[in-house]
């Protein structure tokens, strides 16, 4: 699925395989076998160079309905947060647990 929508994205911006893998800095050989599923479940660092390189979110190559316009920049924002605690090695259940905390603290106010 993600290999697929790689490709219908790239085909949309009239893309190369050859450029694509250019302007993300991936090798051309890696996504044309994601491309062709014969590479599977690529590393998060390949999905944001990717994603940046076609100018979407991460979520438009995960999922295959897009958000619509207005959701559009709120959704930017968050993956920029997201892929920000990432970097900053935030785990998931770090975040959860502030997630919890946070509705506890709303809660007792």
């Amino acid at each position: 699925m993600i290999g697929e929508r790689i490709k219908q994205l790239r085909i949309e911006k009239k893309l190369t395989l050859s450029e694509l893998a250019e302007r993300s800095g991936v090798a051309k050989s890696y996504l044309s076998k994601i491309e062709r599923h014969i590479q599977s479940n690529p590393s998060i660092q390949f999905l944001e160079k990717v994603a940046e390189a076609l100018g979407v979110g991460i979520d438009d190559i995960i999922h295959e309905q897009r958000p619509a316009e207005p959701e559009a920049d709120v959704d930017d924002q968050w993956n920029a947060l997201i892929r920000e605690a990432m970097n900053s090695g935030v785990s998931k259940e770090q975040f959860r647990e502030f997630l919890e905390f946070n509705k506890w603290r709303m809660g007792n106010n």
